[in-house]
């Protein structure tokens, strides 16, 4: 055998290559990175079409569910081609048509796929001016393009349809055609209608929920009453002779049935429910208190996320400690979680409202033991979302059950008892934030320690199947715990890393990967809390040391973007600098750019206490928002509004109920959210920055509302609470606790 350094000395190239290091000769064969999703779907055909009529079609991984992304990558994608949106199609979240773009989460659909598609689309339509340049005689740089049509210098004129034989996109975009210019834009900047809502408004079949198919037959899945139940047994034979009952499917744990229509699947269900007879086991924590004592307690040793110091710092003379929690939360999504699943021979097709049709394809593969190219996964919206619901465990649900009604489709829907008992929570955690000023009032010291456990156990984030029933099957895909979700983003240390000036900073978390409940990700996953925390301790550090809210923040910010949010959100709120509360009637504020990398946000809050009851009322929220380059103003407005909104109901109301076995949050009765006439007046500013990149918006708010209402509740009594929610309880018992016995 050749030796190895025979083989070296005989080629010069690779001696260079050995000597540098394996790392380096992977580095040089590695193609050029490109923007956005286009880096890992490098071509063109993956972005866009042309039809013989001139319509383009551009394809996303991202999905819509609610948020207006397939509005806004229109407005991109006609800019770049000069055609009208209404020549746009726009196809979402599908395995057999769509680029692979992971999941719809972290707001990064415009800043990812709009990238993407907005450096594809000047690419096609240079293309498709050298095609029309060859067949017109004239040189590219005199053609015009009006709505898909190439005008010649003498009037000659083209068609993209006519030109459609003559261009090839199956080859690898180069990023290298620069796209247009803020000022040449026409689309992308305006407030055009979205796509989504017409059908939403006027009761037409916008849901998978609403989907129909022909033979379909309609499914209900009966879960275990805790987690960690047996089924020991059910009376399956009395169940399949119940009127219009297609199939009942047991499978260890797992126990569905399938019936001709929807009132008799459900009846069905009810009497699998009363025969099935389980084994239960107390697994669950204690609540209150005791839950976070015990998230505390943990004995897995701490991972430092970030650490700063400077030795030429003052030294503290006032230190200040707080300690935060935020419980269980449910996604409360408005309709149950869904999906409609099909056999055909080997072949499995699934409508489903998955954030993540590609990783859901490959934890459906996994579970049935066949490749992922017989499986495919086509994107509808569903009924409410916000994160990580129970749309992918339904998927499998539908999916399994469809096994046994021989090729014909299933819509399988969750009961309300099955989504609030059984989807991922948003995971229950406890900061505890220490600080020092310096004689001068600034802040010298800062630490931020957090616990949590995961927020992302969604399908692909482990090498487990995270599907609900395939833990519950006679032969188990037990779950693999995942990693936390790593910086720059965070996961459970979302946000806990201060933008703020702080000559010393330590950021410590415990990542609990075993969870006794199940979680995964809920809207901003760790940012919501830790923007509370952060933002909430801010307040309190400034009032330590005699300072403005507004001018101690703006005092320890450099980011000039970060300042101009403060300022604007402080100015339209008609801030007063040093205004106490009148024991009733507050005001707040509260900063974050979301992830520390998407956008900026700044809120102020207005909250009204009754003192008698407890009750906290926001009365009108004042947001300033930097989202760099702004698409579609009031899709942005919409996403900043429905954020605030959603804050408040989780800061004011929301947490899961449970007891040592079972779950005791089963329905809207258990699990009170903020109800129309409760909603705050809500004001939102945009600093629109054109020659900025695209910023994820869609989770940008959550944080800074819970701050600023943490916030101007404490301006209003005079005290400040720290266990979300804010119920009339504890703020009933804060208050007491300031009044004089």
């Amino acid at each position: 055998m050749t030796s190895r350094r025979a083989f070296l000395k005989a080629s010069g190239a690779l001696v260079i290559r050995f000597a540098l290091g394996p790392r380096l000769a992977l580095a040089q064969d590695r193609p050029a990175a490109l923007p956005g999703s286009l880096n890992a779907n490098r071509l063109l055909d993956a972005w866009l079409s042309i039809a013989p009529n001139g319509t383009v079609t551009i394809f996303t991984g991202k999905i819509e569910l609610g948020q207006g992304i397939a509005t806004a990558l229109s407005q991109i994608a006609a800019d770049e081609l000069d055609l009208e949106p209404t020549r746009i199609e726009v196809v979402t979240g599908d395995t057999a048509r769509t680029p692979n773009e992971g999941h719809t989460a972290g707001s990064l659909s415009v800043e990812h796929s709009g990238t993407a598609l907005r450096f594809a689309c000047a690419e096609a339509r240079e293309i498709l001016l050298s095609a029309a340049a060859a067949k017109l005689g004239v040189p590219a740089a005199e053609l015009s393009v009006k709505d898909g049509t190439v005008t010649g210098p003498r009037g000659t004129h083209l068609t993209y349809g006519d030109l459609v034989r003559d261009v090839d996109f199956k080859r690898e975009a180069t990023a290298r055609v620069k796209p247009k210019p803020p000022s040449e834009h026409r689309w992308v900047g305006t407030s055009l209608a979205r796509r989504d809502i017409p059908k939403k408004f006027t009761g037409g079949a916008a849901y998978v929920q609403d989907v129909r198919l022909p033979g379909m037959v309609f499914g209900r899945v009966v879960r275990p009453p805790s987690p960690g139940a047996r089924l020991t047994s059910v009376d399956e034979a009395a169940v399949r002779r119940l009127p219009g009952v297609v199939a009942v499917v047991r499978d260890g744990s797992f126990l569905a049935v399938a019936a001709l229509r929807e009132e008799q699947a459900i009846r069905a269900r009810d009497a699998l429910k009363q025969s099935a007879k389980w084994e239960e086991t107390a697994a669950l924590p204690p609540s209150g208190d005791a839950l976070y004592r015990q998230l505390m307690s943990s004995p897995l040793p701490a991972q430092t996320v970030a650490e700063k110091t400077t030795a030429t710092a003052a030294a503290p003379v006032k230190t200040l400690d707080a300690l935060y929690t935020r419980p269980y939360q449910c996604h409360g999504s408005l309709g149950p979680s869904c999906a409609v699943a099909q056999w055909q021979e080997r072949t499995l097709t699934v409508w489903t409202h998955s954030q993540g049709v590609f990783p859901l394809r490959a934890d459906l593969a996994k579970a049935f033991g066949i490749e992922p190219g017989h499986i495919r996964c086509i994107h509808l919206e569903g009924a409410g979302c916000y994160g990580h619901n129970g749309a992918d465990d339904v998927a499998l649900d539908a999916a399994l059950l469809a096994r046994a009604t021989d090729g014909r489709p299933v819509k399988l829907q969750w009961m309300r008892d099955d989504e609030f008992m059984w989807e991922p929570y948003g995971s229950a955690m406890a900061m505890r934030l220490s600080g020092g000023l310096d004689a001068e009032g600034n802040v010298v010291a800062w630490t931020h320690e957090l616990w949590s456990h995961p927020h992302s156990t969604r399908p692909g984030s482990s090498a487990g199947v995270n599907l609900l029933a395939a833990r519950h099957l006679a032969r188990p895909f037990p779950p693999v715990p995942p990693a936390d979700v790593p910086q720059p983003s965070g996961g459970s240390d979302r946000n806990a890393i201060p933008l703020y000036d702080f000559p010393n900073v330590r950021v410590v978390k415990h990542y609990l990967p075993e969870a006794p409940l199940r979680t995964s990700a809920l809207r901003t996953l760790g940012g919501y809390a830790n923007v509370f925390a952060l933002e909430s301790f801010v307040d309190e550090l400034a009032a330590a040391g005699g300072a403005d809210p507004v001018e101690f923040r703006l005092r320890h910010l450099k980011d000039s973007r970060a300042r101009a949010v403060v300022e604007a959100a402080a100015q339209r709120a008609g801030w007063r600098p040093h205004a106490k509360g009148d024991g009733v009637r507050g005001r707040g504020i509260a900063f974050a750019k979301y992830k520390n990398l998407a956008a900026y946000c700044a809120m102020a809050a207005d909250v009204e206490v009754e003192r008698q009851s407890g009750r906290v009322s926001v009365t009108r929220v004042v947001a300033a928002v930097d989202a760099g380059q702004i698409v579609n103003p009031d899709g942005v407005i919409n996403q900043i509004e429905g954020g605030i909104i959603q804050s408040t109901s989780w800061t004011l109301k929301e947490a899961v109920r449970f007891d040592r076995t079972r779950v005791t949050t089963r329905s809207w009765a258990d699990y009170p959210i903020v109800r129309f006439t409760e909603a705050p007046e809500v004001e939102v500013v945009l600093l629109d920055r054109p020659d900025e990149r695209f910023l994820g918006v869609g989770e940008g708010a959550q944080g800074p509302t819970a701050a600023a209402i943490a916030n101007a509740l404490a301006n209003a009594t005079g005290t400040r609470v720290r266990a979300l929610p804010f119920t009339p309880e504890r703020v009933r018992q804060a208050m007491a606790a300031l009044t004089p016995p």
